[in-house]
């Protein structure tokens, strides 16, 4: 029997015994990923228990399916914005000595290019710059391979501290040196290994420094206790249906998947009754469909490809036999301590594995199921054989591993040593942190602030923005430019460079697909008030700025944003629709040659409090300004060219910049708290 792990303290705010005011900063190089339910999990409980989480992710994840726990996350996920912008912000760093220089050259000398120091380093200085911004006090890291290497240039950036969960791939193999791997571990404040198996082969590796292993946990109010009843056939003249076997994960290698389809065969030669669902996609989706076709098991075996959450634990509870063919691939990979296997005896479905890294941790054979050797195609058909033909035993396996769950791996129970790590830390500190964590909300409730949509950028329809955000910020106007896409194309000036770092970009389209697809039902609501309309923005333009809007009605709402100006009438759409979902005020600028309709332009100005109109005839009203900063005649197109050669504004001069400045602050209810510096 493997040992069990000591049973932790279990965290509850209403315990008392939750003491840290701390704001954690979570870095992923990649988030969310479907496969990855744990670190869900852990943040989930951290919020719950009171911690305010900030989370950063370098990379956006490779598919719009999401988890539908994922919309319980309070904290907003900020995401790197494109290359191009960072290494903008690197050639600024360079230039004002922010740049970790002596870093970046000592690890590219030592561990050579394929470390890519100038890339995490790169990647660093924005989410430094985002996390100091945001009062975080500690950066938290899963995995010890490009996050963690990020998260040393984050340190060396800011002085901000972190630490690390290893898992096991990632220090085995994926981060490819094991100098480096030591480096981190003692940069950081503490690193925790996810099994015993993981923090033996760690302190091996890493003898200099104290490894504490820490579970990862599952949250049961996911997995209700399951319904027994029917479990077991109480008739003998119904024909039993056939039993269900599930497995889950990634199409790759050392998941094991050729061995359990050749597993299955041996099942339905012995004229067993069986199917056998796979849930997941990978690289190997090819090869196994080919294997399924060969081996005659089309009726038997079916791949599913990836589902969210929420249908694979349906999927689970619909099953009576969990099975994952672990094993390690050519290059050394392997499962370690997998997610799917927690699910599984949380569901109380009993567990066909291998015995293998940490799975042995999880799984007691004989107990709460059967494991076998890694390859062994013909004991893992016996072991679910065995299974098959007994229901009684599949029941008990299951209660058994439904209850060492209930004991040892609830995320309530694991979190626990995660969170006594987290109060060592010099962050932890009550006082400092509390102080600080009040002197943010204060700040945050003092200064509203004005979101500028700038729909593309940069945008030659928009030829003095920068000049626009530029007098904006010397005028103290508490501006938030947000872009919602990058025009990789285009050539930027000296000003553009210079501005750059100070916006703000959505992420990429795969995020923001995601987010319209989990928020059906308020998709639908916006589609269903625009077919109400006498008087409607264009389809295309329209969905487009609809799925901008829900993305950034999250991200305003942490943002105490008092009013909205949209730069074109393009990004009026998007705005229009944050006016409903925020309840805040909207002005626009309308470009010399809009892209909507002029009747939607004059229907929708309606809805402004003020804005810029180079046709005074789409809107009347003192609140109206006539925009000096677009044209059409040609001496204005001369001036604007000659303007933006020379970063010189020749058709818009500083009295009309106080003028909008004024007008601004005063429709958007900024002027209260604020005082415009005027500079003529």
């Amino acid at each position: 029997m493997a040992s069990l792990p000591p049973q932790p303290l279990l965290f509850s705010r209403a315990a008392g015994n939750h003491p840290i005011s701390m704001r954690l900063g979570y870095l992923y190089s990649r988030y969310p990923v479907l496969s990855q339910t744990f670190c869900d999990a852990e943040m989930l409980a951290l919020e719950r228990l009171g911690f305010e989480l900030e989370i950063g992710s370098v990379y956006p994840p490779l598919t719009s399916l999401r988890h539908e726990h994922i919309g319980c996350l309070r904290a907003p996920i900020h995401y790197a914005p494109p290359q191009e912008i960072l290494k903008i912000s690197e050639k600024n760093a360079k230039t004002d000595g922010k740049w970790p220089r002596n870093l970046v050259d000592r690890h590219e000398r030592k561990y050579g290019p394929s470390v890519k120091a100038e890339q995490r380093a790169r990647n660093a200085l924005y989410f430094a710059n985002d996390f100091k911004r945001r009062g975080v006090d500690h950066v938290h890291v899963h995995f010890a391979n490009r996050a963690a290497h990020t998260a040393m240039f984050l340190k060396e950036i800011s002085g901000i501290p972190f630490s690390v969960t290893a898992h096991g791939q990632d220090f085995m193999k994926d981060l490819g040196n094991d100098d480096l791997l030591r480096e981190i571990c003692a940069a950081a404040e503490f690193v925790a290994a996810e099994t015993d198996y993981s923090r033996d082969l760690l302190r091996q590796r890493c003898p200099d420094s104290r490894i504490h292993r820490v579970y990862n946990g599952m949250d049961l109010t996911r997995f209700p206790a399951p319904n027994e009843e029917a479990a077991v056939p109480s008739r003998t003249d119904i024909a039993p249906s056939p039993v269900r076997i599930i497995s889950i994960g990634r199409l790759v290698a050392f998941k094991g998947f050729e061995y359990l389809i050749d597993a299955c065969a041996d099942l339905a030669r012995q004229g067993l009754e069986f199917n056998c669902e796979i849930i997941g996609d990978g690289p190997l989706r090819g090869e196994l469909e080919a294997k399924i076709r060969k081996l005659n098991l089309l009726n038997r075996v079916h791949l599913l490809g990836s589902l969210s959450q929420g249908a694979v634990l349906e999927k689970l509870r619909a099953a009576d036999i969990f099975a994952l063919a672990s094993v390690t691939d050519p290059q050394g990979a392997s499962d370690v301590f997998p997610t799917v296997i927690i699910e599984a005896m949380a569901a109380a479905r009993p567990v066909v594995s291998t015995r293998l890294a940490g799975i042995p941790e999880s799984v007691v054979d004989g107990e709460t199921g059967l494991l076998v050797s890694p390859e062994d195609t013909m004991a893992l058909a016996e072991a679910l054989s065995r299974l098959i033909e007994d229901p009684k035993l599949r029941l008990h396996y299951g209660r058994a591993g439904r209850a060492r769950i209930e004991q040892h791996f609830q995320i309530e129970h694991t979190v626990g040593p995660l969170i006594e790590l987290l109060r060592r830390t010099p962050a932890a500190c009550q006082e400092k942190a509390a102080h600080r964590a009040a002197a943010t909300r204060e700040t945050a409730v003092a200064n509203k602030e004005i979101a500028y949509l700038i729909e593309r950028w940069p945008d030659r329809d928009l030829p003095l923005l920068e000049r626009e955000l530029e007098e904006m910020k010397r005028r103290h106007v508490p501006i938030v430019p947000i872009v919602s896409e990058l025009n990789s194309r285009a050539q930027y000036t000296r000003a553009m460079e210079k501005m750059a770092p100070s916006l703000e970009f959505l992420p990429d389209p795969m995020v923001i697909e995601a987010e319209w697809r989990a928020n059906y039902a308020l998709a639908q609501k916006l589609e269903e008030d625009r077919a109400q309309q006498s008087v409607r923005a264009p389809s295309a333009i329209f969905l487009r700025q609809a799925r901008f809007a829900l993305v950034l009605t999250k991200l305003l709402l942490g943002k105490n944003v008092s009013h909205v100006h949209a730069t074109s009438s393009r990004a009026l759409v998007c705005a229009l629709i944050l006016k409903k979902l925020l309840n805040v005020t909207v002005s626009a600028t309308i470009e010399a040659r809009p892209a909507l309709p002029r009747e939607w332009i004059q229907n929708a100005l309606s809805e402004c409090v003020c804005g810029r109109l180079r046709d005074r005839k789409l809107a009347r009203g003192s609140s109206f300004l006539v925009d000096k900063t677009t044209f059409r005649s040609a001496p204005q197109q001369a001036l604007g060219l000659v303007s933006q050669k020379s970063g010189i504004d020749l058709t818009a001069g500083t009295r009309f910049w106080q003028e909008w400045a004024e007008l601004l602050m005063r429709w958007s209810g900024t002027d209260r708290e604020s005082k415009i510096e005027n500079r003529k």
